[in-house]
């Protein structure tokens, strides 16, 4: 087969500068957008978690003043849930900031673990604020009654503070789970949790009415009972928060991410195993480490394009993901004694070809052709040679003995000239293959000189079927018997084509 070239053509200085400028044009843009997408999401978190510090802070001085005013231990509760969302907000506002700077030298995988941090902090003061409330309920339920007076403004102010949480957890929902952000989920929750326990406390203060106006004395322990509620429901919602921030701390992988992560791998070809996958999070990126294991045939090359397939299909499971691929090199189940020896040939990073094993007597018999460094002396090529024999044996014991025949592998260009056409040359060779049945056409004979030495190269046609140990057969006697034909030939290349091939 011979492919030929067109060559194009050259382009004018006008056409290359557009086109300059196009790809730099380009590039800016990609490099500017990509910028200013990420400057684009830093502002957007940080504005929504700005806008929760302000609905927190007024929040918390109304339920303050109306608790002290009313002397509601609900409202009173309440403003202390407020005050740690407060608290908890700014908390988040810094975490954000924080986690958002990319990765440095002393912090490589980045600041995203301030957001689980902060979270943990928030965990925390919520609890404590249970202990308190809880504390005061059973003090006053039990052992210092208190009357409250349940006002318009009291009631007012919960409304308020329901309506307010509702658009703050909206809010920071909605940028929470477009950024994968855990601390403004962590502040969303918080919340959308105080919509439910104002609403209690609102609930506790109207018992609380409807008890003095009709003389139901023992609903004057509605408002502690509802403070007791908040407390339960700070209590689910600590329990629930610090359970993510723990597993987010401790690296705990996302639920059922690793047996999707291990399905998506072993559908990508060439792996005989999946030994190993491992992964973490670190504010909204995760980390994965996959080991793999490949046929030690494998090449280099070959494996680091398996390990970029690998590496796709975890994106497809998780896309947020910075992906480590290890490749283990291992025997396949199927490997014959074929691959064994090549196998330790490439352990040495040595190229080996032309194996050929023969059983004599119920003993094996290898030859091998090794390619080395022109370069390398004699001595030490031997040296590396019968180190990597001594391996075979140790690998394939069934082996009695090993032939390597030591060829040159070349690494410069040797500069050549182009003989002129040689038609007397040319016909002895037609007519020695012509001696060969299976050989259908001989064309395309090319004749060069290089340091002195005659090279030769021509292409043969071959039936289509002929299997190809029987076309490298008839190759190797088709070179030997132009080399009787023409004693003066040093290098013979012989390419094959099947039939059918109509690019001649």
């Amino acid at each position: 087969m011979q492919t030929r070239f067109t060559r194009p053509s050259r382009p004018g200085l006008a056409e290359l500068r557009d086109k300059a400028i196009i790809t730099v044009m380009w590039g800016a843009s990609t490099i500017l957008g990509s910028e200013f997408s990420s400057e684009s999401m830093r502002a957007e978190k940080r504005a929504v978690a700005a806008h929760s510090v302000f609905a927190a802070l007024a929040i918390t001085a109304l339920k303050i003043v109306v608790g002290i005013t009313t002397g509601s231990l609900g409202i009173l509760s309440e403003a202390a849930h407020s005050f740690l969302d407060l608290i908890a907000a700014v908390i988040t506002l810094f975490s954000v900031r924080v986690s958002d700077k990319p990765a440095d030298a002393d912090h490589q995988y980045g600041h995203g673990k301030v957001e689980s941090f902060s979270a943990f902090i928030e965990t925390g003061l919520l609890l404590l604020t249970c202990v308190v409330i809880i504390y005061e309920a059973i003090k006053r339920l039990f052992f210092h009654h208190i009357e409250i007076e349940p006002t318009l403004a009291a009631f007012l102010v919960m409304l308020v503070s329901m309506a307010v949480d509702f658009w703050r957890s909206r809010a920071l929902s909605r940028i929470a789970n477009k950024y994968d952000s855990q601390a403004l989920q962590a502040d969303a929750l918080h919340f959308s949790t105080d919509i439910w326990s104002s609403g209690v406390v609102a609930c506790g203060l109207a018992l609380v009415l409807v008890g003095r106006k009709f003389g139901i004395t023992w609903l004057f322990d509605a408002d502690p009972i509802a403070a007791l509620f908040v407390a339960g429901v700070i209590v689910f919602v600590s329990t629930r928060l610090a359970r993510q921030t723990i597993d987010a701390l401790l690296d705990t992988a996302p639920a059922g991410a690793r047996s999707r992560i291990i399905n998506a791998v072993r559908s990508v070809d060439g792996l005989l195993e999946v030994d190993r996958v491992r992964i973490r999070r670190a504010g909204n990126r995760y980390f994965a480490d996959v080991s793999i294991g490949l046929a030690r045939s494998v090449t280099f090359q070959r494996s680091g394009q398996v390990a970029d397939e690998v590496t796709r299909a975890v994106h497809g499971v998780l896309p947020n993901t910075d992906v480590i691929v290890r490749s283990v090199p291992k025997p396949a189940l199927a490997e014959n004694i074929f691959d064994r020896v090549r196998a330790v040939a490439t352990r040495h990073n040595l190229n080996v070809h032309d194996v050929s094993v023969q059983d004599l007597d119920g003993s094996l018999h290898v030859e091998q052709h090794l390619e080395m460094d022109e370069q390398l002396p004699l001595k030490e090529a031997h040296d590396r040679v019968t180190l990597m024999e001594d391996e075979i044996r140790k690998e394939v014991p069934e082996i009695a003995s090993i032939l390597t025949h030591i060829e040159s592998e070349p690494a410069t260009i040797e500069p050549g000239e182009q003989i002129e056409r040689n038609a007397d040359l040319e016909e002895r060779l037609k007519a020695v293959a012509a001696e060969f049945p299976e050989i259908l056409d001989t064309h395309d004979v090319e004749v060069k000189r290089v340091r002195g030495h005659v090279y030769v190269s021509c292409h043969c046609t071959f039936p289509d079927q002929l299997p190809l140990a029987r076309v490298h057969d008839l190759s190797t006697a088709l070179e030997i018997r132009f080399k009787q034909a023409a004693p003066e030939l040093f290098r013979v290349l012989i390419h094959p084509e099947p039939s059918t091939d109509n690019r001649r």
